[in-house]
């Protein structure tokens, strides 16, 4: 399955690499990521949970990086064996390119799945591997850059008296 998209994001460049290389960013952003451990050079362990159609595992694998033009553009690719389910392996090519106002993030993502899940077929697949990128890179763009305008103005309180509110991350290097 492949699928490629792009996001842009209301952070400097600089920010954005900074968060996807981040353990603890790429862990709230892996929906049903249970622990993530390691370092870019090394690699990440990674524990994750999830439901393809009727298929519950917990797949228990590698994240790498490759591939890495500094703050420009890198591979992340990741394999997991999730027991009887079967297996998942991945990647996405991402680049990083500055516009007005923030970063373009534009990714390719391809994956693969074998075993138990693999008989689902392609259109169950296909649809789970969508939503689960999608996912990732909504709760990334969310971590670095905050909640949307709309729901900032829907809490003013939660914004501070006014003050824009920023996403997890930026308020820990900002």
């Amino acid at each position: 399955m492949q699928l490629s998209d792009f996001r842009e994001i209301k952070a400097d460049p600089a920010t954005v690499w900074a968060a996807i290389l981040n353990p603890e960013v790429l862990k709230e952003c892996v929906p049903g990521c249970e622990s993530m451990s390691g370092s870019v050079a090394e690699g990440f362990e990674a524990v994750v949970t999830q439901k393809v159609g009727p298929v519950k595992a917990t797949f228990k694998g590698a994240v790498t990086f490759s591939d890495i033009v500094e703050g420009q553009s890198l591979k992340i690719s990741g394999e997991g064996k999730g027991g009887p389910a079967g297996f998942a392996k991945g990647g996405a090519a991402v680049v990083l390119e500055p516009i007005e106002g923030g970063t373009k993030l534009t990714y390719e993502v391809d994956a693969s799945v074998g075993g138990k899940i693999a008989q689902l077929g392609s259109r169950i697949i296909d649809g789970f591997a969508k939503k689960m990128a999608d996912e990732f890179f909504t709760r990334f763009q969310a971590a670095v850059e905050g909640p949307q305008e709309e729901e900032a103005e829907a809490d003013p309180e939660a914004a501070g008296e006014g003050e824009k509110k920023k996403g997890w991350f930026k308020k820990l290097i900002g």
